[in-house]
């Protein structure tokens, strides 16, 4: 593909012609002044160093010459090939929880950004893994789908809140229903997704859920977050807790044993998420021991400078024009490439 950088300085280019006109203008002028002195073959007579075709060629030597440096200041550029490379790594999705119980700080400084916290440092973990984001509460929708931009994923983390699905509760079976539809059709590729929550599941349906992904060949970790003993939710930007129906305290409670059912189910492992690093070192144990397996990844080369040859142009065209004299060279003058015999 072929393409300029820089494609506002095209519109020098109208200069060449313009210049052109004007010289053939003054050419003219100047022709028809010289008829008023006399007839012009003995004017020709008395002029004979003077070259008509010398000019001429000087001008547009001149005029080529900035052509090529205006195209050179354009910048051309050619680019944008595909190469497809074969890597090593697993696709990822991340399931996270975003329900308001996941506000609950039994769990510094919350359920929540310990959560993201734990993600994040996945991510910068990863080399040639692709990963990607699905937030549930009620409802579940993809935040980032499946890609190898880490920088993308990160950010996309940091803008999670329990703000952007208004249907609140917990529906685990559709978080991981849409975790199976969202990875490539690549064969071969080892899968895997990496379910946070609380286990507070309000939908149910969830064992079921794993185990269907488990037969697909892709594996359901859970990392349950929280303490058995629970925390109340907290309202956001306010000191009170979300109440229920009799007025009290909402109590949100880590269910361990949903957790293990579901990632039993899942064919993969429960991790216990607490305020210790503990977390950290068991997710990336088994990242690591999932088998690693080739993935194909499309890598666009960047474009290629192509100025310096217009710059090399213009040179020889200035080059040219300054070594070409207006008059006729008289040394030249004998010299015959073909002699009549």
């Amino acid at each position: 593909m072929f393409r300029f950088e820089n494609p506002q300085y095209l519109y020098l280019l109208a200069a060449v012609p313009l210049l052109a006109i004007l010289y053939y203008y003054s050419s003219y002028r100047k022709r028809k002044r010289l008829m008023q002195y006399g007839d012009p073959s003995l004017l020709k007579e008395l002029m004979i160093d003077v070259s008509v075709w010398r000019p001429q060629v000087k001008m547009w030597l001149a005029l080529l010459a900035l052509a090529s440096l205006v195209i050179a200041v354009a910048r051309p550029q050619f680019g944008t090939k595909i190469d497809t490379t074969e890597r090593s790594g697993i696709e990822a999705i991340i399931a996270m929880d975003i329900s308001n119980s996941m506000l609950a700080n039994d769990v510094r400084p919350s359920r929540l950004d310990k959560a993201k916290m734990l993600v994040s440092n996945m991510v910068d973990d990863m080399k040639d893994d692709q990963v990607g984001l699905i937030v549930y509460a009620g409802e579940a929708f993809v935040q980032l789908p499946i890609t190898n931009d880490y920088v993308s994923a990160k950010m996309f983390l940091d803008g999670i809140d329990p703000s952007l699905i208004s249907l609140q509760g917990t529906d685990i079976r559709t978080a991981i229903d849409l975790g199976m539809k969202s990875f490539t059709q690549k064969k071969d590729v080892s899968r895997a997704i990496f379910l946070i929550t609380d286990g507070e599941d309000n939908e149910g349906g969830a064992v079921e859920a794993a185990r269907e992904a488990a037969k697909k060949g892709i594996r359901v970790y859970v990392l349950g977050i929280g303490s058995p003993e629970g925390a109340h939710v907290p309202i956001p930007g306010t000191t009170q807790y979300f109440i229920d129906e009799q007025g009290n305290p909402v109590l949100s409670r880590l269910n361990e044993e949903m957790c293990r059912q579901i990632a039993h189910a899942g064919n993969g492992a429960y991790i216990y998420v607490d305020n210790s690093s503990s977390a950290q070192r068991e997710l990336s144990k088994y990242v690591d021991k999932l088998a690693k397996a080739k993935l194909e990844s499309q890598v666009y080369s960047e474009f290629d400078e192509q100025f310096q040859g217009f710059l090399i142009l213009a040179l020889v065209f200035l080059l040219l024009d300054i070594f070409l004299l207006e008059r006729k060279n008289h040394l030249l003058r004998n010299f015959q490439l073909f002699r009549k015999n």
